[in-house]
Parts: C-alpha cells; sequence; structure tokens
C-alpha cells in the first residue's frame, strides 16, 4: 500500500481524517493549504485499511448496494406516522441503555443465574457485532433513497454490518425461550406461552424494526440475527459447565478469564472512520470484568443461600432495594468517572515518556491536550441523572425526540456516497437519476412518502437513480412539528460541504478506555455482589431476617 495520501479528482492531495494516525512520510506530502475534510470514495478506505481487510471489504459491499433500492420501496410502501414513532421508540428496547438498567434488576430480585446469562450474551453480542463492523467497516444502506428514523443521533456514527441490535434481541428471546422450555422451569404452560410470544413479538418487532427505520439492510439484520442465536445455544448449553470449572478450581481460572478479557479488549479492530462500536465493547467487557470474580465469590458465601420469594419480602420492600440499588450504580459512576478522567491523563503522559502507551486510532493521546472538559459524557451506555427527565419527555411525545433524516450522516456514510457518485459518473448515468432540489418540504415529502400522495408510486428505478445523489438532511425534531430539511442538488454540495453537514463525532481521549472499563466493572461487582450484600446488612431489606 502506498504511503502517500488518496487523491481527489482534482488531482489535489487530501488530508487524512481527523484522529488518524498515519506514517511520518504520508504527513510530509499533504498539501497544508488543502482543506478539503476527507478523501474520496474508496481511496479513504485503501488507506486506512490494510489490503487484505480493503479486498474482503469490496467483496461484500456490492450487495450491500444492491439490497438499498429493495429497503427504499419497502419503507416508502409501509410508511405511516404511527409505524414511525413505533418503530423509533421501540428500537430503545434493543440498545444497550435498555439492558443496562434493567439487567442489575434480575441480580437483586432472585434470578441472579438468569441475569449472568444474559450478560454474558449481551457482552458477546456487542463484543462480535462491533468487532465485525470495525473489521469490513461497511456502510449502513445508502441515503437518499433510504430515510433515516431514529431517536439516537449516535446510532448513525456506526457503520451497519452486522446489526447489534438485531444481535441483541435475538440472543435475548433465543435464551429466555431455551430458559422456558428447560426441565427445571417450574412456570404453568399458559405463562410459558405467553412469555414465548412475548418473546416472538419482541424479537420481530425490533429486527423488523431496523429494515423499517433504513438504519439497516437484510444482510445486517440477517447475521445480527444469527449472530445472536448462536451466542445464546452456547451461553445456555455450555456456561454452566464454566461455572462450575471456575467454582471448583479457585482464584487461578477467574484471573484467567479476566486476562482474556482485556486481551479481547486489545485485539478489537481499528475502524476505518470514527466508529463509536468500540465503545460499547470496552463498556461491556468492563461489566464481565466485575461480574465474574463477582459472581464467583458470592457463590460462596452465606447470602448466596437466601432465597428471594416477593410473597415474604413484600412489593415495598422490593421496590425499595430496586431504588436503592439504582441509586448506588449512578452514585459510583457520578463519583468514580470524574475522578479517573482527572487523574488518568497524568498517569498516561507517565507512561507516554516510557514509550510504554497504547495509541488507538482516534483517540487523542494525553500529551496533545491539557484537561479534559468537565462533564464530559464518555458513553451512551447509562444516562446522566439530567438526561432522564429528556428521555421520558421523548416517549411522551415521540415527534419531538425522533429524527427523520435523508442523506449522509457520517463520515461512512460520506465516502460511500461519494464513491457511489463517481461510480455512476463513470458509467455516464450523468443527470438523469439526479434528485434536483425541492421547493418546499411538502414537496420533499411527497417524493420521501413513495409518491403515494401524488399517485405515482417509485418503482426500484426510482430509487436507484436517488442512490449516491444529491445531500438532503434533517436536523431532530425539536418543538417544531417539522423537521429542518436541507436539500441540494449534485453538483451543489462539494466533498468539503458534505463533510461539514455530517453528524459531528465527539473528540475522544485515551484515558477513556480505562475510565470505562474501570468504572462498569464497579458496577458488575456492585449490581453482583455488593449491593446484595448490602442489602442484608441494612435493616428492612434483606431476606435473612425472614429465615432465621
Amino acid at each position: 500500500m502506498s504511503a502517500y495520501p488518496p487523491r481527489a479528482a482534482n488531482g489535489t492531495a487530501h488530508k487524512a481524517p481527523a484522529g488518524s494516525r498515519v506514517p511520518n512520510t504520508a504527513l510530509k506530502t499533504v498539501d497544508e493549504s488543502v482543506t478539503d475534510a476527507g478523501t474520496q470514495g474508496h481511496d479513504h478506505y485503501k488507506y486506512a485499511l490494510p489490503p487484505w481487510r480493503y479486498r474482503l471489504r469490496q467483496l461484500a459491499l456490492p450487495l450491500i448496494r444492491w439490497e438499498t433500492p429493495y429497503l427504499a420501496w419497502l419503507q416508502a410502501t409501509l410508511r405511516t406516522p404511527a409505524l414511525d414513532s413505533y418503530f423509533a421508540i421501540t428500537a430503545n428496547l434493543g440498545t444497550h441503555t435498555f439492558f443496562m438498567i434493567g439487567l442489575p434488576i434480575l441480580f437483586w430480585c432472585g434470578y441472579p443465574g438468569f441475569g449472568q446469562g444474559l450478560v454474558h450474551i449481551l457482552c458477546f453480542g456487542v463484543y462480535w457485532s462491533g468487532f465485525v463492523k470495525d473489521f469490513f467497516s461497511l456502510p449502513r444502506p445508502l441515503s437518499p433513497p433510504l430515510h433515516r428514523i431514529t431517536m439516537s443521533g449516535s446510532v448513525a456514527l456506526e457503520y451497519g454490518f452486522p446489526s447489534t441490535h438485531s444481535a441483541n434481541a435475538v440472543s435475548v428471546v433465543v435464551y429466555a425461550v431455551l430458559c422456558l422450555q428447560s426441565p427445571t422451569n417450574d412456570f404453568s404452560p399458559p405463562v410459558k406461552n405467553s412469555l414465548q410470544g412475548l418473546a416472538y413479538f419482541y424479537a420481530v418487532s425490533i429486527v423488523f424494526g431496523r429494515l423499517y427505520c433504513g438504519m439497516h439492510g437484510f444482510l445486517d439484520v440477517i447475521v445480527g440475527s444469527i449472530m445472536g442465536a448462536i451466542i445464546s445455544y452456547v451461553e445456555y448449553h455450555y456456561q454452566p459447565v464454566l461455572a462450575a470449572y471456575l467454582a471448583a478450581n479457585g482464584w487461578t481460572p477467574v484471573l484467567t478469564l479476566l486476562a482474556l478479557i482485556l486481551v479481547c479488549v486489545r485485539i478489537h479492530p481499528e475502524p476505518a472512520d470514527d466508529c463509536p462500536c468500540f465503545d460499547d465493547t470496552v463498556a461491556f467487557c468492563g461489566v464481565l470484568i466485575g461480574l465474574e470474580p463477582a459472581c464467583w465469590h458470592y457463590g460462596q458465601s452465606v447470602y448466596a443461600a437466601l432465597p428471594f420469594e416477593l410473597g415474604v419480602l413484600g412489593w415495598p420492600v422490593v421496590i425499595a432495594r430496586i431504588v436503592f440499588g439504582v441509586l448506588c450504580i449512578f452514585a459510583w459512576r457520578e463519583v468514580a468517572k470524574p475522578f479517573l478522567l482527572k487523574a488518568l491523563p497524568h498517569v498516561f503522559r507517565l507512561l507516554e515518556k516510557k514509550h510504554f502507551d497504547l495509541p488507538r486510532r482516534f483517540f487523542t493521546p494525553a500529551s496533545e491536550y491539557k484537561n479534559i472538559p468537565p462533564g464530559l459524557k464518555v458513553d451512551n451506555m447509562l444516562p446522566n441523572v439530567s438526561d432522564v427527565s429528556n428521555f421520558v419527555q421523548s416517549i411522551r411525545h415521540p415527534g419531538r425526540g425522533r429524527s427523520v433524516s435523508i442523506g449522509p450522516q457520517s463520515a461512512a456514510d460520506a465516502y460511500e456516497a461519494l464513491a457511489y457518485r463517481e461510480r455512476r459518473r463513470r458509467e455516464s448515468i450523468g443527470s438523469n437519476g439526479s434528485l434536483r432540489s425541492k421547493n418546499s418540504i411538502q414537496e420533499l415529502k411527497k417524493e420521501g412518502d413513495g409518491g403515494r400522495s401524488s399517485g405515482v408510486p417509485h418503482n426500484l428505478n426510482t430509487y436507484e437513480s436517488m442512490m449516491g445523489e444529491g445531500t438532503v438532511m434533517a436536523s431532530p425534531m425539536q418543538e417544531s412539528a417539522e423537521p429542518d430539511f436541507f436539500v441540494a442538488q449534485q453538483d451543489e454540495l462539494t466533498d468539503k460541504e458534505v463533510f461539514l453537514k455530517l453528524v459531528k463525532p465527539r473528540v475522544r481521549y485515551d484515558v477513556e478506555v480505562i475510565t470505562k472499563l474501570v468504572v462498569y466493572a464497579g458496577i458488575g461487582y456492585l449490581a453482583a455482589e455488593a449491593i446484595p450484600v448490602m442489602f442484608e446488612l441494612i435493616p428492612g431489606l434483606g431476606a435473612g431476617r425472614y429465615y432465621q
């Protein structure tokens, strides 16, 4: 691979993407007077990826492009305001935030084994889906022609293949169904059937919703679902074997397992763009680091033998336990995160002087900044206390929290749109399929709903002609009833302007990786051992007093 940066169509050299690490020989060839925000199309990935990964990406990319018009036709055929709100809201039930808030409750309400199993499958699902995403660096289906419907501004920054939402949803459903069908399950047949039906409906809503919302393609959700099913099957059948082995052999295998988790974090592939998949991987691996020794140690204590019976404890005690546990987790994060973000940069600068740093693309090393801004939100996994009211408000008024966007919203989107545009130019498609500027938002909506309001439905050729053409952006809806659209013809926006309109990823700092590992390891330990022990030490919350 050449050490020189890729060149634009006019022959001028482009700067490397922000945050990327490039050889000094390449930096010397860059014309500093050129301010283009990125390189064009495939040149970026040729430069950012090893040749063998780039070739694999090129083999998979045509399928992503081929399925886009079919997805646009499906979306335009089915779209209604009610379904927009439904699928935008239910997508939250497949996010890491939903699971991270709900999983600790299982440990406090008598289902620690089930909770540990769910943590395992979600951790493996997030890790392997993020691993594949960053490895292939494949874009989401092109927009336009697809509309992106979401309540999360950070989702569009991730790669598309495979779908983590689908992996999460299917893995939870498969694991739950296997547990329901277990001979040891004492639920009545009607309850089992009802729970299974609810689980299947949940999985279908999440998986199909990713297609409806224009966030993923058929290949993304199929592969994500298969990954989730395999992970749950392995967890259900082999986790008891591993648990028995850990219980019989002391601390050595537990410490070995923790070392393997850290190795997995270290070998996570470097993405070609600033994709936050690695951040999610670090958070879940951190939970696993705290959870495994906590479950092993707590399982050998006298507290593990105490049964949880709702009829004995009563709802007021159970609710008090949950509230107390959630407050402990939030208090831990609110104390640990700012302390680590303030203390760790000094340690990292010392390590850099000893040439012992572990650089990762898109993370700013400690030697290049003085202080981390206060109140920095280093993750989207657990909301801050101030975010809870905003989230509830978005559920009550889904139109205000939902964003309907058309056009590239991440660097991966933009590079692929430019590459597709360049390909069509080479194929002499020209302006016949270009997206013209709209005179009003009503006219844009007519085209966006597949032409149904005008009585002229679009066919696949129409959606194909829109791929890679103009840039149409929409800001998230707040108090206004309609989003603010930015519309331009193909030739009105230069490559630089396309990148300037993207959702900007925030600056990320090298200390965030260790901060997340420590904070989420603490959350795992608190949920699985520390808080259950505190329940027994606080008068009125423990179950032990009922069985003395």
